[in-house]
């Protein structure tokens, strides 16, 4: 039998009811997969609550469900942001103390930035709370582009549909690749965007181009061993490098380097988990020259060597 996991979200009165759906789908209990996940929602109040669609939740627990958990998740809601509560707070200090992680989505940022765990850290929120957050919390550093930001066991996420790219993230990073590439598959959805990324793209894609650019990313999945320039790859999408690259951005959010060196470290995180394959077998299959320059990455992006990560999260 797999570990449990533990994890509470809190819902404020007019809760956004996508971030509910979206923690609760990744989070959901599933008998086939391991580890298993308890999942409990939790307010201020336990009783009726409403949501931002006016449609109501029976809620059954309190705050004091936060305590002992692996995880807490704090969701916005569709009003502006008031002044965070003060029992709220406490409870996530507590919650942090006895060894939570404590993540805060959209304009659930706020109240974890009222427990001062966010004192000097760089942080995100949805990009329409930016500069109102910062002007409350001084002593911290925004970043109003990033999808969501990880400082351990405190994370700060955009919210709206970028939430997902937080439950996910969090997924990967307790749970390892394969388990989150199955929900994502099964949601589907992207695994992994990383929080880097900026929340939305300013021009859209220009007309014609979509399924080009479908196209000519699941090629590049597909052969990562190759050295994947931007030259080849505007070469496949039948376009000049400087077009490519700006209709690249404007269709992922990045760019082709970024895109294609998270991919190699996502493959890697795959194989690693689910096959007995050399870490050098497994560096020249994702596009690195050596063993050497695949752990010089893996350090640098995932903070532990290609070995520590597979003796952490090998489900074989």
């Amino acid at each position: 039998m797999g570990a449990v996991s533990t994890v509470a979200v809190y819902a404020p009165s007019g809760v956004a009811t996508i971030g509910l759906g979206m923690v609760s789908a990744v989070f959901q209990k599933r008998a086939d997969w391991m580890p298993s996940f308890e999942l409990v929602v939790c307010t201020a109040e336990p009783g009726p609550l409403a949501t931002d669609m006016g449609a109501t939740v029976q809620v059954e627990h309190g705050l004091d469900a936060m305590i002992g958990t692996d995880l807490v998740v704090v969701l916005g809601t569709a009003a502006e942001p008031g002044e965070p509560d003060d029992e709220l707070v406490e409870a996530l200090r507590a919650a942090h103390r006895s060894g939570a992680t404590v993540a805060g989505s959209c304009i659930g940022v706020y109240p974890l930035a009222a427990t001062g765990l966010l004192d000097g850290l760089d942080v995100t929120t949805h990009w329409a709370y930016a500069d109102d957050l910062a002007r409350r919390f001084p002593r911290l550093t925004l970043r109003p582009g990033a999808l969501y930001i990880d400082h351990g066991r405190v994370v700060t996420g955009a919210g709206a549909s970028a939430g997902m790219d937080l439950f996910l993230h969090l997924l990967r990073r307790d749970h390892g690749a394969a388990l989150t590439n199955a929900v994502a598959r099964a949601l589907v959805t992207p695994p992994h965007r990383e929080g880097g990324q900026q929340q939305f793209i300013a021009a859209p894609v220009p007309a014609g181009t979509g399924h080009r650019f479908n196209d000519i990313l699941a090629w590049a999945r597909d052969n990562l061993q190759l050295p994947l320039s931007v030259d080849e790859l505007a070469r496949h999408a039948l376009m000049s490098k400087r077009s490519f690259i700006r209709h690249f951005k404007a269709a992922t959010g990045t760019t082709p380097h970024a895109w294609v060196h998270a991919q190699r470290l996502s493959r890697a995180e795959e194989l690693l988990e689910t096959t007995d394959l050399a870490v050098e077998t497994v560096a020249h299959r994702v596009g690195y020259r050596s063993a050497a320059v695949l752990r010089d990455q893996f350090t640098a992006h995932r903070g532990c060597t290609p070995r520590e990560y597979r003796r952490t999260f090998s489900h074989r």
